[in-house]
């Protein structure tokens, strides 16, 4: 278990990296909101977006997950709690007004990227529109 990375995987640096040359700056490994104790890989915090690069393993992806033959009603159960944990993190963001974008370690990275750039660019737009829209003192 050692050997399981719990940062800097393959899959989050080359979601990193894509990002870095679109020109965008983030956090990395960063607690959204200081009192969840869960950090996301990636996070916008002007923006509010927070990323997070889900194993498929790790995270019961529907299309590769596959049980684990030995103790596999351990396993079982922490993937459950895994999942259950997701659910609830992505709750308690979106209802503190984060956007969440979670990222399966097989998506092709060049189109989870957009997705997250959309998300960051959408964000600063709204931004700006409402800074613009308010009533000048």
């Amino acid at each position: 278990m050692q050997a399981n990375k719990a940062r800097d995987t393959g899959p989050e640096r080359r979601i990193r990296s894509l990002l870095h040359k679109m020109g965008l700056r983030y956090r990395v490994n960063a607690r959204p909101l200081t009192g969840l104790r869960r950090t996301a890989d990636v996070v916008f915090p002007a923006a509010r977006v927070a990323v997070f690069i889900d194993g498929c393993y790790w995270h019961g992806c529907t299309e590769h997950y596959r049980p684990a033959r030995a103790n596999d009603r351990f396993w079982s159960d922490k993937i459950s709690g895994n999942r259950a944990r997701d659910a609830e993190t992505n709750g308690v963001l979106t209802e503190a007004g984060w956007t969440v974008i979670r990222i399966w370690e097989h998506e092709d990275p060049h189109e989870a990227v957009n997705r997250v750039a959309a998300a960051v660019r959408g964000a600063a737009s709204r931004r700006v529109h409402l800074e613009r829209s308010a009533p000048s003192s």
